[in-house]
Parts: C-alpha cells; structure tokens; sequence
C-alpha cells in the first residue's frame, strides 16, 4: 500500500479530553503507549472513504517496532475504550469509529514518517517511560487543535493537562522527546497578552511543511498562549 501524505482521524474523543484515560502505571503504560502507536499505524493504513484499515498483525508489528503481545495488547485497549472497532470485514481488518468525511477529524501525517515499512520515530521507543507515553498523547492533541491557517497547535500549558492528564512539569521533557524524534517542531509566535511575550505553538512534521514560522516570520497573527510558560 502506498501511503498518502495524511489520513484523516475521528478527534472528537481527543476533544473529549479521551487522552487522560492512557495513564501510566504498573501493568498498564506500556499496552497504554503501544495502542496509541498501534493507532497511529492503523490510521495511516485506513481507507480515506470509509476510515476501515487492511493490515495484518505482521504488518502492525513491523510498522511500529512492537513485539505481537504489545501489538495485541494495544489493539485490546483501543477496542474497549470504543476508538476501534476490530475485525468488521474479517481478520487483519480495523474500523476507526467515528469516521465521517464531513467533520470530526483531524490530519495526521503519514507517508514523511516511514522508512523501509516503519516508523522512524518509533524505533527509539523502548515502552519504559512515562515521557514516550505522554510525547504522544501530546502528538494526537496537537494533531486535533492544529490550525489550518497557521499549520500550528496553539495551546497552553494548562490546556494541555486538561486535555491529556500530563501534569504541567513533565511537559517539557515530552516536547523535547517529540522534537527529537522529529515527530513536532517547537514554534515561537508573538503573545497577546505581552507586547515583548513569546509563545510556544507545536507544528507536526509532514504536513503542510512549507507553512511555518521560518516562511511566514512573524505575521502569524498572535495567540492567546500562557507566555509565562517555560521555554523548552
């Protein structure tokens, strides 16, 4: 199958603050962290008509670096929490719910984000940390409040939470993470509530790449961001 640039995702239970309920913890962070990249992975791989993905489980495992167990164990989580629905046209077959090419979704970027048949970035993921955790369910809320116009997540700190569950002081090490794996570039946009205030905003690799601050400068208009918040 050849990937597009992006696919379309149902975020309505992102904006549903649905992101909290991947918690990490003993026996449950590391199928919490495998069934948002299991995720990603069937995404990717969804028919952009009826949002009903074609993958076998070898497939999965080679696309997200994940063992079989953690495969299974993420496509479990993903099907009891209702984002999923498993095997509607028969085996290796996966319906994203909520699918509905007229709204609710969101663009996440597919085909920049593979090589050889995997995802880049997810090679580095080890299923130890509550930073990998929290890095992509920061990814997924950025992919849903991403601004068409500016190509850009424009959110504070204190929305984050609300929305994920990260606490405020592990922020941070989950955009750096994200940075460093190439996932989400950090932005700088002028503040509102600041004449000299500086604001984080996140922009997710392969989509739109030419719209960015680098080509736009400045003229982005101003974002009511928490500009206090450190710079990272």
């Amino acid at each position: 199958m050849t990937l597009p640039k992006w696919v379309r995702l149902p975020s309505q239970w992102i904006e549903e603050s649905g992101l909290k309920e991947f918690r990490w913890g003993a026996g449950i962070g590391s199928n919490n962290l495998a069934a948002l990249m299991t995720l990603a992975v069937i995404a990717h791989h969804s028919d952009a008509e009826t949002g009903l993905a074609r993958i076998t489980y070898d497939a999965l495992e080679k696309a997200t670096s994940l063992s079989r167990s953690k495969v299974a164990g993420g496509l479990a989580v993903l099907a009891d929490r209702g984002i999923i629905t498993r095997m509607p046209e028969g085996r290796s077959s996966y319906a994203l719910n909520g699918f509905d090419r007229a709204g609710g979704w969101c663009m996440l970027p597919a085909k920049r984000l593979y090589s050889g048949g995997r995802v880049e970035a997810f090679k580095d993921f080890r299923l130890r940390s509550a930073t990998e955790l929290n890095a992509l369910k920061l990814y997924f809320l950025f992919a849903a409040r991403r601004g068409r116009d500016t190509n850009m997540a424009n959110i504070s700190f204190d929305k984050i939470t609300e929305y994920t569950g990260v606490p405020r002081e592990r922020i941070k090490a989950a955009t750096s993470l994200l940075a460093t794996t190439s996932l989400a570039y950090i932005e700088r946009t002028p503040s509102k509530r600041n004449d000299y205030g500086v604001a984080n905003a996140y922009r997710l690799a392969g989509l739109d790449s030419h719209n960015h601050m680098g080509t736009k400068g400045r003229s982005f208009d101003a974002v009511e961001f928490d500009w206090k918040a450190p710079i990272e």
